[in-house]
Parts: C-alpha cells; sequence; structure tokens
C-alpha cells in the first residue's frame, strides 16, 4: 500500500475512533475536496475538547498530532506537576495545545502564544468554545529574545508553515507582529512557568538563544520543535539548556535538522512515544 494511502487510511481510523462527529468530519472534509465549502469545520474530541479550525489540509494536521496522537506527550509533561501548575504554550496555532493542557489539569493556567493574526483568531475561538477563557490566556504576539517585533511569513488558513523559515522564498506573504520577551513570556503570570511547549517554525533559536540560562531557574520540562534553519542546530539549544539545568529526556530527530526533544529537570525516566 503506498504510504499516501496508508495515510488516508489511518486518518480515517482516527477520525471515526477519536471524534464523536467523526463521520460528519469525514463528510465535510469530502466535500471541501470537491466543492470548497464548508470553508470550517469542528472537531468534537470523544470526552474532551473541541476545535474550530478552517477546514484545509495545513490546518487538520496539527488536530491529529496533538488531540489524537499526542505528539507532545502530554501525560509525560504534566505528570507531577503541582495542581495550579503555568503551562506556557509558544506557537499555540489553533489552540490544540492549549486547551487539551487545561482540560488535563482543570487548575492550571495556561499562557497561549500565536504569532500569525490570521491563526489567532482561530485560538481565541477554541479557548471559548471550551469554557476555558477564565484560565486560558490567548495572545496574538510572538515570542523573541527581546520585546519588539518580528516579521513572519502568514499564508493565512491556520497553515502549519507561518513563521520564519520561508521568508527567504519568492512571493511569501509577509506580516510584522509584536513580540515579547522570552523572559515575560516565562513570568507573564507572577511566577515561572512550570512546563513550556514551543513550536514556531524556525523562531526557537532566537528565543531561546538570547534569553538568559537564569530565566529557566522555575520551569521543570520543556518539549520543542526544532527545525533546520541555516546557522544554527539543535547542538546549540542542547548545550542553552543544559547550562538552565535542563537535559534531555528523549528527542526524536527527523529529516534534514528537523526534530522534537523532550528536556526535564529533574532526572527521570523519558516520556514513553506513543
Amino acid at each position: 500500500m503506498a504510504r499516501g494511502t496508508q495515510l488516508v487510511a489511518r486518518r480515517v481510523r482516527q477520525t471515526v475512533g477519536s471524534f464523536s462527529n467523526g463521520v460528519g468530519v469525514l463528510s465535510a472534509i469530502a466535500r471541501h475536496a470537491v466543492t470548497g465549502r464548508p470553508a470550517e469545520i469542528e472537531y468534537k474530541i470523544k470526552g474532551g475538547v473541541n476545535v474550530v479550525i478552517p477546514n484545509e489540509p495545513g490546518a487538520r494536521v496539527p488536530v491529529y498530532e496533538i488531540l489524537v496522537e499526542d505528539e507532545y506527550r502530554l501525560d509525560w509533561l504534566t505528570e507531577g506537576l503541582r495542581p495550579d501548575a503555568n503551562v506556557l504554550d509558544i506557537g499555540a496555532h489553533v489552540g490544540c495545545f492549549s486547551v487539551a493542557a487545561a482540560h488535563r489539569l482543570p487548575q492550571a493556567r495556561v499562557d497561549s502564544y500565536e504569532a500569525s493574526p490570521t491563526t489567532s483568531g482561530y485560538l481565541t475561538r477554541n479557548i471559548e468554545l471550551n469554557g476555558q477563557t477564565d484560565r486560558v490566556h490567548g495572545n496574538n504576539l510572538a515570542v523573541r529574545a527581546e520585546a519588539g517585533t518580528l516579521e513572519i511569513a502568514d499564508y493565512g488558513a491556520a497553515s502549519g508553515h507561518n513563521g520564519v523559515l520561508h521568508l527567504d522564498e519568492a512571493d511569501v506573504p509577509r506580516v510584522t507582529v509584536p513580540a515579547v520577551s522570552m523572559r515575560e513570556a516565562l513570568t507573564v503570570s507572577g511566577r515561572s512557568a512550570d512546563v513550556v511547549k514551543i513550536d514556531t517554525e524556525g523562531g526557537e533559536y532566537d528565543m531561546v538563544l538570547g534569553s538568559d540560562p537564569a530565566d529557566w531557574s522555575g520551569v521543570s520540562k520543556v518539549v520543542l520543535e526544532y527545525h533546520n534553519l541555516p546557522g544554527h542546530s539543535w547542538d546549540e539549544l542542547e548545550e542553552f539548556f543544559g547550562r538552565a539545568g535542563l537535559t534531555v529526556a528523549d528527542r526524536k530527530p527527523y529529516a534534514d535538522g528537523l526534530g522534537l526533544a523532550w528536556l526535564s529537570r529533574e532526572a527521570s525516566a523519558g516520556p514513553a512515544a506513543r
């Protein structure tokens, strides 16, 4: 069976098995492929959270990766946290990780940052849809080493390619957005974030490497997707986090300098892959 056919079959099984409205989701995807409608789609996780997204492939993929496949390994990230933990989600996209973390930790505060103006609207809607506005704080802001502005590619439709990686390509839609400092994002609640998730399509190098290792002293766990940004590599990030007292619990490298890494302050077993 061809790889593409295998992926389609897996997505069908996941949709029916994980979402209470799975049949309706599949129908909406099929109709969109033919007519371009409906423009949006809602996923209803069985016993969990709901999210509304643009009915486009680039927006649909993170729903499956985060809410079905648990790409970031939320169980491990939240294990042993204080009930009122602070969770920092940088590169929040449409809010899948943020609302799932808040659902998992009913007393936690979640601070979510999404730089893309077009995507952040869905982040806000999904926080409201799940009744979490008192605990999940969505921000249409980028995060950098120092506060200022950041130019990003913004393809619209909650594309997973929004970020700094593709700025050197021709005819890329660009937008300049305000940015807060990494230090401010880590301590926006008045105390340190306990857990940090970062997935920013290349923005991770500036915000992490330009910050002070001491700013991370209160962080117990990190999950980070790193990218193939010219002039940078995973080794720089690992060295920085080592100085911050966070060591690699597991790492899942992909091709071309892309991968996921889980780091922890405590010496413990790494997160189990699903």
